[in-house]
């Protein structure tokens, strides 16, 4: 493959006040940490620390240049000198996205867009070379980083756009010019920033802006707010709805679906066509989406037949529901790892996997979680208000953490009642120590909460792997 960005096309999208050498650079980042031989790095400036502070180290690791606006001092290397490196980063981004012929979607939701991101990725790359953003790059920085990135050689390129405050998704939307946007389902997520679940469909509806002419919206016809996305995507110009979900008037419509443990047997019918596949991650959220990874699919222009087959090896990912079986004493346990992040709509839609998944003999469904975040002033409310999928969920010890689950605890009922501790650190001891052979324990909490402490004193505590299912 060519390099990813010549000197001369850096030169021609960033018109820098100054460049040390011409160079070729064959990938770009902002994480010196990250840097890897042939990489642009851009010099960002950042809350915690300025990216200037570790131009010498990026460029000690093997950094083709680096993108800076200031001097630094004691640095001999390549220096691309501009007057704004943030700026500067969009305005590469830009010039990738005009000299891409792919064929682009772009991704956002309340719940699932980055599974549904990379379902997509897996799709698609098994038909033809794909580009997708990276982990959750969904931000004002991710986006325009996974833009850069996108290779001249790509057919299909997949882009996650997020947000927590209004106003954040319309400009990124606008860079990414998308030929498809899915918007994967819309619900009480980030309503302490926004004020209402309505502002918060508004915000996401955005992800229809700037879109590329003839543009499709793939839209969940089952949620309430359907209609409300609808009527923002024809405002914002898409020509084309397709609807998925259980709804009869659905194009990507779920008929029936077997749901398992280890994952489903789905039918469905794609525009009229039955399709059966298997779905290899666990839960009913997971189908729903997998219909949309469809119908996204199909509005590309990709194999919709082909993608099908693909999607009993799609599965979740760590921190998103991946599913570890652990050695401990003479058995194993089963870890359900949803550390990343949770919500209300989330969290139930785990609760529902583990109420399905059997522990091994004489062990028990065991659930560690933290608080859910940005929930503003009803976040007591919407954490008592899981009282019931927790019972349903068949769940023997719940171990909970942070101020917000203190009204989830007191509505458990007494032999349900593991501990309730003030922060995930706390916690994980605890929720280590009960483990049983046999047992299967979930853990959920808002990435802010730091439920990943709990996985990896769970893994600590074991006996190593005893092998891992469903991890993309």
């Amino acid at each position: 493959m060519s390099a990813l960005w010549t000197s001369d096309e850096v030169v021609r999208a960033l018109s820098p006040l100054a460049m040390t050498a011409p160079f070729e650079a064959n990938g770009v980042t902002f994480d010196s940490r990250a840097v890897a031989p042939g990489d642009l790095f851009f010099a960002l400036p950042g809350e915690a620390a300025d990216g200037h502070a570790f131009v010498g180290e990026a460029l000690k690791r093997g950094a083709a240049a680096a993108v800076v606006s200031r001097d630094v001092a004691g640095v001999a290397g390549n220096l691309v000198r501009v007057p704004d490196t943030m700026k500067a980063l969009v305005d590469l981004a830009r010039a990738g996205r005009r000299r891409s012929s792919a064929r682009i979607a772009s991704v956002t939701g309340s719940v699932g867009k980055t599974s549904t991101k990379d379902a997509l990725r897996a799709l698609l790359s098994a038909q033809a070379p794909t580009s997708a953003s990276a982990a959750s790059f969904n931000n004002h920085v991710g986006v325009p980083i996974s833009l850069a990135r996108l290779p001249r050689e790509a057919r299909y390129g997949v882009f996650e756009i997020g947000m927590n405050h209004a106003g954040e998704i319309e400009p990124l939307a606008r860079q990414v010019e998308a030929h498809v946007g899915v918007i994967t389902t819309v619900g009480p997520v980030h309503v302490g920033h926004l004020g209402s679940e309505e502002a918060v469909v508004d915000e996401k509806a955005c992800l229809f802006a700037g879109m590329a002419p003839g543009a499709v919206a793939v839209l969940n016809r089952d949620i309430r707010h359907y209609e409300r996305l609808a009527d923002h995507a024809r405002r914002f110009g898409v020509s084309r709805i397709v609807r998925f979900g259980r709804s009869e008037v659905a194009e990507a419509r779920l008929v029936s679906c077997t749901l398992q443990d280890s994952g489903s047997d789905v039918v469905a019918l794609i525009h009229g066509r039955r399709i059966e596949y298997r779905l290899g991650a666990a839960g009913e959220h997971w189908v729903l989406n997998s219909l949309a990874a469809l119908a996204v699919v199909e509005a590309l222009g990709a194999d919709v037949d082909a993608a099908a087959a693909t999607l009993g090896s799609v599965g979740a990912s760590p921190g998103r529901g991946a599913r570890r079986r652990l050695k401990l004493g003479g058995g194993t346990i089963e870890l359900l790892d949803e550390s990343y992040n949770a919500n209300p709509m989330s969290v139930r839609a785990m609760l529902a996997v583990l109420a399905r998944t059997e522990p091994v003999g004489k062990g028990r469904r065991l659930l560690a979680m933290g608080d859910m975040r940005e929930l503003g002033e009803a976040a007591d409310a919407y954490h008592g208000g899981l009282a019931d999928a927790v019972a349903a969920s068949g769940a023997a010890k719940v171990f909970l953490c942070g101020p917000h689950m203190a009204a989830l605890w007191r509505r458990l009922a007494p032999e349900q009642r593991g501990v309730h501790r003030p922060d995930s650190q706390a916690l994980a001891g605890d929720v280590a120590a009960s483990l049983r052979e046999g047992d299967v324990i979930a853990v959920k909490g808002s990435l802010g909460s730091k439920m990943k402490v709990v996985v990896d004193a769970i893994v600590a505590a074991s006996g190593g792997e005893a092998g891992r299912q469903n991890v993309l």
